[in-house]
């Protein structure tokens, strides 16, 4: 029986000489292609409701998603294009396990902890596996362990909330580089998961969204430079809120973002004005 801690040099193997795909396995594997590009084209939304992906999102963020009628952010087709291949990326990492000898059981399997529901990834080789496509500078977190350290996404609640709704089990991250291919395995163990208490999270949670008190900001602003500048962090410019939760910023005005070449930077306060990148309005 395999083990899934020689996973990654089992999927590395497949690629070291030709190598014949189960049929029935490549028609499941187009499937599920075909039906992530549908849904992705199709931009198909559920309603807004706590589930356990969304555990690790602040008290805030949660309480925009949940009680307001905020219009989903329009997103530029690139931006668009990247989530769907990320989804693609995680699609092939399972089907390669397959394909690597490895036993892949409970894929999209339902859980259920304290009435919030999730649909966890899989199971490999008997261990809870959340799947990821990361860039490079983010794939480091999954491939040194550091993750816990800096997680800006909330993935460790996420990983935590399928631990719980299995009984508390050992769980891994199955992360991939999607720039240049490097995959890593990276597992934490039911004690690891346990701390996160992710039964109590979910109590505060609903108590949360149960009042009409909005809760201060998940984050506060990032200092940008020397300038005097504040400007938004990661978690904070992935939310699609960002604009409403910070309507009062910069005197009233509210954000101002500039385009830099390496993306959009979304000013809460600008003390000196930035030279050289170009305003736009949303």
């Amino acid at each position: 029986m395999k083990n899934i801690d020689d996973l990654i040099p089992d999927i590395h193997a497949l690629f070291d000489a030709p190598h014949e795909c189960n049929e029935d396995r490549l028609a499941e594997f187009g499937q599920a292609l075909s039906a992530v590009i549908g849904s992705r084209l199709k931009e198909v939304r559920g309603p807004n409701y706590l589930r356990i992906s969304n555990l690790g999102k602040g008290d805030r963020q949660l309480y925009y998603d949940m009680k307001t009628d905020a219009p989903p952010e329009v997103l530029d087709a690139h931006t668009k294009i990247k989530f769907l291949y990320g989804d693609i990326l995680e699609l092939m990492l399972i089907f390669l396990a397959e394909e690597a000898g490895h036993t892949v059981e409970n894929k999209q399997a339902k859980v259920n902890v304290n009435g919030v529901l999730g649909s966890m990834d899989c199971t490999i080789d008997g261990v809870l596996v959340d799947c990821k496509s990361a860039s490079t500078y983010a794939f480091k977190k999954f491939k040194d362990g550091t993750l816990p350290d800096n997680d800006s996404f909330g993935y460790m609640e996420q990983l935590a909330g399928y631990s719980k709704g299995l009984g508390d089990v050992d769980g891994a991250f199955l992360a991939i580089d999607k720039t240049l291919g490097h995959i890593a395995l990276s597992r934490h163990s039911t004690e690891e998961l346990a701390a996160y208490k992710i039964e109590d999270r979910i109590d505060h949670i609903k108590s949360v969204l149960e009042g009409d008190e909005l809760p201060e900001r998940c984050y506060g602003p990032e200092e940008d430079g020397k300038s005097g500048n504040l400007v938004l962090g990661v978690n904070c410019s992935y939310c699609r809120h960002k604009f409403t939760c910070w309507q009062d910023s910069n005197g009233g005005i509210g954000i101002r973002t500039f385009i830099y070449s390496t993306g959009p930077k979304h000013f809460v306060n600008v003390s000196k004005e930035p030279n050289g990148p170009k305003e736009v309005t949303f």
